[in-house]
């Protein structure tokens, strides 16, 4: 049943000039100061979300986005600093690109986090997308298979820091500790100092395809899916990675031989629940259709659209909290 209600918001500025016609995204640049104009975002954003109720705000990690589309390259970061701005929301990390961290500096830098808010950093993990990110740091993403086993031996070796009082750690990319001689004796194991304070932790991921489902199950991990229409919804175990993917009535993802070439509409989105939109009982239905559909499903989150002004989502936030969130935030 669905109790609890979270925001993503990926860190955008205040665009201009947005729409199918409007400026192509690699021509946009941005100055430090406007870039900079997010983190206030951030933060009043959250204030309001805590003042209204909401459970978690989720932003994204994303590097060198000079178009000003996604600027928060730290989320635990972030997240501890608007801690210090708010009394109960939490921050969710949608998503620590694993490839781009050494997985003890990010299960340090949790451990902190979690310990100094007192559980209010939710944790979660992905592969990354981005090539001038990925690769920038060293790290592959060309090479999909790569990338994949650099990201499984990673998970292992977070889950390690957080589950074990001492490690020794080897794989084909890490041996931590190495067998080197420390205050002469030859150093076996390690510990994370500071351990988090909330075990086991939760840790949150994205679901991409099949294979990602039958990861999540292997290590405990909770399952996040945004911005698909309801058929993809369904066959997203068989569903390339992609965003905004909508199925024709045969199931054919959008864009693919034989089903509709056209671009997608709000409409269509609409159509296949991707997106409600309506009045409130219109809404309410919507989400209640799928919580019927899926019945362990326990969070619903609101997706920030990238293009639409902060005053305007915030407006949103407010009818969806005062219309929508009474009907399923049951005792």
């Amino acid at each position: 049943m669905i109790r609890k209600f979270h925001v993503l918001y990926v860190g955008q500025i205040e665009l201009e000039n947005i729409g199918l016609k409007g400026t192509p995204a690699n021509e946009r640049r941005y100055s430090d100061e406007r870039l900079r104009e997010a983190f206030n975002t951030a933060r009043d954003v959250a204030q309001l979300m805590d003042e209204l109720g909401f459970d978690v705000l989720w932003t994204a990690e994303h590097h060198f986005q000079r178009e000003g589309y996604e600027v928060f390259p730290n989320l635990i970061q972030l997240g501890q600093w608007l801690a210090t701005q708010t009394k109960r929301l939490k921050f969710g990390c949608a998503f620590n690109v694993l490839p781009m961290w050494h997985p003890i500096r990010l299960a340090e830098d949790y451990a902190m986090a979690d310990i100094v808010t007192d559980g209010r950093i939710v944790m979660g993990v992905g592969r990354g997308y981005h090539t001038r990110e990925v690769e920038t740091f060293g790290a592959p993403l060309l090479d999909a298979e790569k990338n994949r086993e650099l990201f499984e031996e990673q998970l292992r070796l977070l889950l390690s820091c957080f589950n074990e009082q001492s490690f020794h750690f080897k794989g084909k990319y890490y041996e931590c500790p190495p067998p080197v001689d420390y205050r002469g004796y030859q150093l076996k194991d390690i510990t994370l100092v500071p351990r988090p304070k909330h075990l086991p932790v939760e840790i949150w991921m994205p679901i991409a395809s099949g294979k990602t489902i039958e990861l999540m199950a292997q290590y405990g991990l909770k399952a996040m899916v945004t911005l698909n229409g309801e058929k993809i919804l369904d066959d997203v175990v068989r569903a390339p990675f992609g965003f905004v993917r909508y199925a024709d009535e045969q199931g054919r993802t959008w864009g693919s031989p034989g089903a509709p070439a056209r671009t997608p509409s709000l409409r269509d989105g609409v159509d296949q629940k991707a997106w409600f939109c309506g009045t409130p009982p219109e809404v309410i239905a919507g989400i209640k259709s799928i919580e019927a559909k899926y019945p362990g499903l326990d969070s619903f989150m609101i997706h920030w659209a990238e293009g639409l002004p902060p005053a305007e989502f915030k407006e949103q936030l407010r009818w969806f909290a005062k219309d929508v969130m009474p009907a399923f935030k049951r005792a």
